[in-house]
């Protein structure tokens, strides 16, 4: 019995490698992967609806991008109390020549990503006012204030391919900015 074990588990053995072997001309496919894009500036654009407020601007500007060197634009959203703003965001690269609006590819992807709001301490709402035909995007949104007040905004872009549902917690994190925020 023993002299049959060997060879047949010598064959297996074989017949284990040859199989397991990939063909010279199988081409794998790589799979595919959508490359984070590079955000260096976010500005949210403030526009009041009702025409009584100046418009007004907060920017995030780190021009080489994640890590390296400090922000050298981080401003403060100070906006109005008692007022509603139309908000649109405009995210660039500007590492790259010429500076490449990753606005446009959100909008034109707006399947795979959200905009996620955060306000703490601040009296104010925020609404998402776009959508991708089934769910919100967020580069445009309502925002209305109340009392005078001081607190922070988050604002995150959450890119979520073949999984969006309208929920900010799935995703991966393209950019997220803590702007501090005054309600004056």
């Amino acid at each position: 019995m023993k002299t049959f074990k060997l060879p047949i588990t010598i064959l297996v053995m074989i017949l284990g490698i040859v199989g397991c072997k990939k063909d010279k001309d199988e081409v794998e496919t790589p799979p595919i992967v959508n490359e984070e894009e590079v955000i260096t500036t976010v500005k949210l654009m403030f526009t009041d609806i009702d025409g009584m407020a100046a418009d007004t601007e907060a920017v995030f500007r780190d021009p080489d991008g994640e890590g390296g060197q400090s922000p050298d634009i981080f401003d403060d959203i100070v906006l109005a109390a008692g007022t509603t703003y139309q908000c649109t965001i405009l995210l660039l690269n500007e590492t790259v020549t010429p500076i490449d609006t990753i606005s446009n590819e959100v909008l034109a992807e707006g399947d795979e990503h959200l905009f996620c709001f955060d306000v703490a301490g601040a009296d104010a709402t925020i609404v998402r006012t776009d959508t991708d035909g089934t769910y919100e995007i967020g580069l445009e949104s309502q925002w209305t204030t109340g009392l005078a007040s001081q607190g922070t905004v988050t604002v995150v872009l959450k890119h979520q391919p073949g999984i969006k549902d309208g929920t900010c917690g799935i995703g991966e994190t393209d950019v997220e900015v803590v702007f501090d925020a005054t309600i004056q």
